[in-house]
C-alpha cells in the first residue's frame, strides 16, 4: 500500500515526538556524528530543557550539538536522547506490525496494510503509552491508567492499596482510588483500643505518596481520589484542598448518587451512614459498596443527618474557588454501563473520562477528525472515517492481546471484559474547516450526527470482530443490551442491535473521549474534544516576544488580511459555560464511557450560576462535570457578594508563625540594655498592631495578583502576595517572595529600600507577558515593583482608616492598577488560571479537557 510523502515534523512537534514516542536506542554510546537527538540544555531537577539537533562533533563521551535554532552545545553522550525513529513513518511502522502480530498468520499482512492505513498521516493517533511501547518492548504497558480496588479497612489493606498504587505508578500508569470504604473520622478501632483519622487524611497519603513519585521518576504520578455521597467524611473531602498541604498531589472528585439529586432538588435531609464495623462479617465482606452490603442484610450505622442542598452547596462553592472537586454521576454511570449486570465503575481514572470497576484500566487512541474534511464536498468525508473507526476498534482490541500484564488481576479483568476506549482530536479545527460555531444550536446538531455515525461503526466493527474471534467473556445478550447505552443506540441505529444479536459483542466498551494534551499538541491540532484554548498567543524566546497563530488561524489572515476572524473561530473563553456542558451532553449520548472534558468560566462567575451549570449537566445526561473559572483560587478574598465583608481582612493575610515567634521574643519581659535596644531597633522594626496600606490589583502571566503594601512610619514595611490557587507553586513561591520583601523592608532604614526594591525587581521577565508599552506585566516580580512605584506616588492612597490603636486590623484599600486596553486583552486569551509547568518551567500549565496541560511544552498531568 502505498503511503503519502514523508511526515515532516518541526519546533515542539517534533520534540514531543522524540522525547515521548520515538523508539529510543538503549545504548547512547552509539552516538555518532550526523545523528539527529534530543540533547539536555538545561540540567535541573525540576525544570530540565532539551532541545532537538544533530551531531557535528564526538569525542570521547564528550559531543557538541547544533540545535534547530542555530546554537551548539557541548554536552555528554549521557544528556542526550538517542532514537532508532527519526520520523513518523518509522513509527507507524512499528505500530501497525506489533498490533497485526496478534492475529492469525494468514491475516497479519492485510492487517499490517489495513492498521498502516489508519495511521498514515495521523488518521489515528494511538495512546500515548501504546505509541511508546508496542513493538518497543516486551516490558512496557500499554495502558494508561488503572482504577484499583477500594483499601481494605484496615492497616494492612491501606498499606497493600499503597503498594499496588506505586508499582503502577512507577511504571507510568494514573490511579483512581475510591475511598468509601474506610471508616469515618473518629470512629472506634477495637483492635487499638483507639479511633480514625478518616478516609480523608489516609487520601492525604496516596496523595504525598504521589508526589514523591512525581519527583522522583521520569514520569509523574497521576491520581484520582473520589468518595460517596453517603459517607460521613464527605463534606471533609468536599473542603480538604482549602487547607494547604493535606492533598496536593490528587484530582477529587464526589461520586453523587440520583436519590442524592432528588434530595437536593426537593430539599430534603440527607443521611450521612456507615456499615456497623462490629458486624463480625464486616473484614470478610466490606469492600466500599453500600448496596451489596445492604442486599446481604446487614446493619448500616447513621452517623448524622444533614441538608442535601448543604451538602450540594458545598461542592459548588469549592468547585468556584478552586475547580474542585469534581461531580461523577456515578449511580447514573452505572445505569448507562453495559457492564451493570457483572462489574460495576467504582471509580474514574485521574482526568475522569474512563470510568472502571476494580483493577480496571484505560486502553486509549484517537482519531483525528481534522483529517476527514471533504474540501470538494465542503463535508465531512464520511465513508473514510467509518474506515477509520472500523479498522481502529480492530487495533485497540489488538492490545489488549499484544500488552504485557504486570498485576495478574488487570490482566483477568481486561482480558475478561476488553474494554476499549476510542476517542478524537482535531473536532475543533474540523467545525472550522466546516464553518460551523463551536457551541451554537447548528453545532449540537451536527455533533449528535458525527458522534452517532462514530458509535455505530464501532459498535458494527465490534460485533464483527466477535462473530470471528469471540465475544468477551461476561458477554450476556440479553442484559448486555438492558443498559441505559444500549438502549439508546439501538433506537437510532437498529442494525447495531442485529449485529450483536447475530454476532455477540467483541468489547464491554468502545468509546471514550479522553484528553489528548500531548499527542494534539505533537500532531498539531485541537486536543480532545475541545474548542482551541486560543488563537493567538505570545511566546517568549530568544528571538523575543512574538505573537503566534494556530495554523488554521493563520491561514485565514494570511488571505484575509486586516480582517478579524469569523464567528466560527471561537475559543475556549469565548464560550459561554452552558455553551461547554451542552456541547459536553451531546457527545456524551454517543459516549459509552465517559468525557474529559472542562467547562471554562469567566472570573465573575458567580456561584449560583455554577451550581445552575452543575444541574444543568446532570439534567443533560452528563456522567460527570468539571468546571474551571478563569483566576480561581481558594482564599475567601474572591467569594460572593455576601461575603464581602470579609475581604478587607482577607486580604492582608495573617502574620507567619516566624513574624509571631519573633514578637512573642521582643515581647518578652527581660529588660534590655539602651544598647541592645537601639542595635536591635535598627535592626528589625517590630510590626505595629496597626498599619496603613493599600491592596493593588494586577493581572500578571500567572493570573490576577493581590499586592498588598503596608506602611509604617509613612513608608513601606511589608508585601503579602496573593497569586494562584492555594497549593500550587505560583501561590508558594509568590508568599515566599512577600515575605522576603517583608523581612528586607524590616531591616534598617526604609526609605531607600523602596527604590532599591523597585530597581532590582523592575523588568524581570519569565515566559510570557501581559499587557502592552506602560502596562505591559513581565512577571509577578515585575507587577510589585509597579506596585510599590504607584504606592510610592501616591501616598495618600495609604490613609483608608482613622488610626484607631484599640483595634488589631490592617487598613486596606484596593487599588486596581492600569489595565491593558479591551482589545489587546481579548485576542492575548492570558488565562489567569495558570501555573509552573514541571516540564518547561513557564507558567503556561492550564486546566483543559480536564487535566492540567502546558500550552508551551505539550506537558499533560494525565500522560
Amino acid at each position: 500500500m502505498k503511503t503519502k510523502q514523508k511526515t515532516k515534523l518541526e519546533g515542539l512537534s517534533e520534540k514531543i515526538f522524540l522525547d515521548r514516542y520515538a523508539r529510543k536506542d538503549a545504548d547512547y554510546n552509539n552516538t555518532k556524528v550526523g545523528d539527529i537527538v534530543l540533547a539536555l540544555t538545561k540540567d535541573d531537577p525540576k525544570f530540565p530543557a532539551k532541545e532537538v539537533g544533530e551531531v557535528i562533533a564526538r569525542n570521547g563521551n564528550k559531543v557538541t550539538v547544533k540545535t534547530r535554532s542555530g546554537d551548539t552545545v557541548e554536552t555528554s553522550v549521557e544528556k542526550i536522547t538517542l532514537t532508532v525513529e527519526k520520523t513518523p513513518e518509522e513509527m507507524w511502522d512499528r505500530l501497525a506490525a506489533a498490533m497485526a502480530s496478534v492475529e492469525a498468520p494468514e491475516k497479519q499482512k492485510q492487517w499490517t496494510e489495513n492498521f498502516r492505513y489508519i495511521l498514515d498521516d495521523w488518521k489515528l493517533v494511538p495512546g500515548g503509552r501504546i505509541a511508546a511501547g508496542a513493538g518497543a518492548s516486551d516490558e512496557l504497558t500499554l495502558f494508561n491508567c488503572y482504577v484499583i480496588p477500594s483499601p481494605h479497612d484496615s492497616r494492612g489493606g491501606i498499606m497493600t492499596t499503597l503498594s499496588e498504587m506505586t508499582e503502577i505508578m512507577s511504571r507510568g500508569g494514573g490511579v483512581g482510588i475510591n475511598l468509601s470504604s474506610l471508616r469515618p473520622r473518629r470512629s472506634i478501632v477495637a483492635g487499638v483500643n483507639g479511633s480514625s483519622s478518616g478516609a480523608v487524611s489516609w487520601g492525604g497519603l496516596f496523595s504525598y505518596t504521589t508526589g514523591l513519585i512525581e519527583q522522583g521518576g521520569s514520569r509523574r504520578g497521576a491520581l484520582m481520589l473520589m468518595i460517596n455521597d453517603w459517607h460521613p467524611d464527605v463534606l471533609d473531602f468536599i473542603t480538604v484542598k482549602q487547607t494547604m498541604g493535606q492533598v496536593t498531589n490528587a484530582n477529587l472528585s464526589v461520586c453523587v448518587s440520583n436519590a442524592f439529586m432528588k434530595a437536593v432538588k426537593e430539599d430534603l435531609d440527607w443521611e450521612l451512614v456507615f456499615p456497623d464495623t462490629k458486624d463480625p462479617e464486616y473484614d470478610a465482606l466490606w469492600d466500599g459498596d453500600l448496596e451489596k452490603w445492604k442486599a446481604a442484610g446487614k446493619a448500616v450505622k447513621p452517623y448524622r443527618t444533614v441538608k442535601a442542598r448543604d451538602v450540594w452547596h458545598t461542592i459548588i462553592e469549592s468547585a468556584w474557588k478552586s475547580a474542585e472537586p469534581g461531580v461523577v454521576f456515578m449511580e447514573y454511570y452505572n445505569q448507562m454501563s453495559n457492564s451493570w449486570y457483572f462489574n460495576p465503575i467504582i471509580c474514574t481514572n485521574p482526568c475522569g473520562e474512563q470510568g472502571l470497576p476494580a483493577w480496571g484500566v484505560c486502553n486509549l487512541s484517537a482519531v483525528n477528525l481534522s483529517k476527514f474534511y471533504d474540501e470538494k464536498k465542503k463535508d465531512v468525508a464520511w465513508d473514510e472515517l467509518g474506515k477509520t473507526v472500523r479498522y481502529s476498534v480492530r487495533f485497540l482490541d489488538n492490545v489488549i492481546d499484544k500488552t504485557p500484564y504486570h498485576f495478574e488481576e488487570n490482566q483477568k479483568n481486561q482480558q475478561g471484559e476488553r474494554r476499549v476506549g476510542l476517542g478524537t482530536m482535531g473536532l475543533a479545527e474540523l467545525m472550522i474547516k466546516l464553518e460551523i460555531r463551536y457551541g451554537s444550536p447548528e453545532s449540537l446538531v451536527f455533533l449528535d450526527k458525527l458522534y452517532g455515525f462514530m458509535a455505530k461503526e464501532a459498535y458494527i466493527s465490534s460485533s464483527e470482530i466477535a462473530g470471528e474471534k469471540g465475544s468477551f467473556t461476561h458477554f450476556e445478550y440479553e442484559k448486555f443490551m438492558q443498559s441505559g447505552f444500549m438502549k439508546n443506540i439501538v433506537s437510532e441505529y437498529p442494525e447495531v442491535g442485529a449485529a450483536i444479536k447475530k454476532n455477540g459483542m467483541r468489547n464491554v466498551t468502545v468509546i471514550t473521549q479522553a484528553p489528548t494534551g500531548s499527542t494534539g499538541t505533537m500532531v498539531g491540532t485541537s486536543t480532545g474534544i475541545e474548542p482551541y484554548f486560543a488563537f493567538e498567543y505570545y511566546r517568549q524566546s530568544r528571538l523575543g516576544f512574538d505573537k503566534q497563530l494556530v495554523p488554521i488561524a493563520q491561514e485565514w489572515k494570511d488571505k484575509n488580511p486586516g480582517q478579524e476572524l469569523p464567528e466560527w473561530f471561537v475559543t475556549s473563553m469565548d464560550l459561554s459555560a452552558k455553551d461547554h456542558i451542552r456541547v459536553q451532553a451531546a457527545i456524551q449520548r454517543w459516549v459509552d464511557s465517559s468525557i474529559s472534558k472542562t467547562a471554562n468560566c469567566p472570573s465573575d462567575f458567580t456561584v449560583e450560576e455554577t451550581k445552575e451549570l452543575y444541574e444543568l449537566a446532570f439534567d443533560l445526561g452528563c456522567k460527570g462535570v468539571t468546571i474551571y473559572r478563569d483566576g480561581s483560587r481558594d482564599v475567601q478574598v474572591l467569594s460572593t457578594k455576601k461575603d464581602e465583608d470579609k475581604k478587607e481582612e482577607a486580604a492582608t493575610p495573617e502574620a507567619s508563625k516566624e513574624e509571631q515567634a519573633i514578637e512573642a521574643i521582643a515581647s518578652l519581659p527581660i529588660k534590655a540594655t539602651p544598647e541592645q535596644q537601639q542595635v536591635f531597633d535598627k535592626q528589625y522594626q517590630r510590626r505595629p498592631q496597626v498599619l496603613r496600606g493599600a491592596t493593588y490589583k494586577f493581572n500578571t502571566p500567572f493570573g490576577i495578583a493581590y499586592i498588598t503594601i503596608n506602611d509604617s512610619n509613612g513608608t513601606p514595611s511589608e508585601v503579602f502576595l496573593n497569586v494562584g490557587k492555594a497549593g500550587s507553586d505560583v501561590f508558594a513561591m509568590s508568599e515566599a517572595l512577600g515575605r522576603v520583601i517583608s523581612l528586607f523592608l524590616r531591616y534598617g532604614d526604609h526609605g531607600s529600600k523602596t527604590d532599591l526594591l523597585i530597581k532590582h525587581l523592575k523588568g524581570i521577565g519569565g515566559s510570557g507577558a501581559v499587557g502592552f508599552g506602560p502596562n505591559r506585566v513581565e512577571s509577578i516580580a515585575d507587577a510589585v515593583a509597579k506596585a510599590l512605584e504607584i504606592h510610592k506616588e501616591n501616598a495618600e492612597a495609604s490613609a483608608v482608616y482613622e488610626d484607631n490603636a484599640n483595634h488589631l486590623v490592617t487598613a486596606t484599600q484596593e487599588i486596581e492598577a492600569p489595565a491593558p486596553a479591551a482589545p489587546v486583552m481579548k485576542k492575548l486569551h492570558v488565562a489567569s488560571s495558570t501555573d509552573l509547568c514541571p516540564g518547561c518551567g513557564s507558567a503556561s500549565l492550564v486546566n483543559s479537557e480536564g487535566c492540567k496541560t502546558c500550552t508551551n511544552c505539550g506537558y499533560s498531568k494525565c500522560s
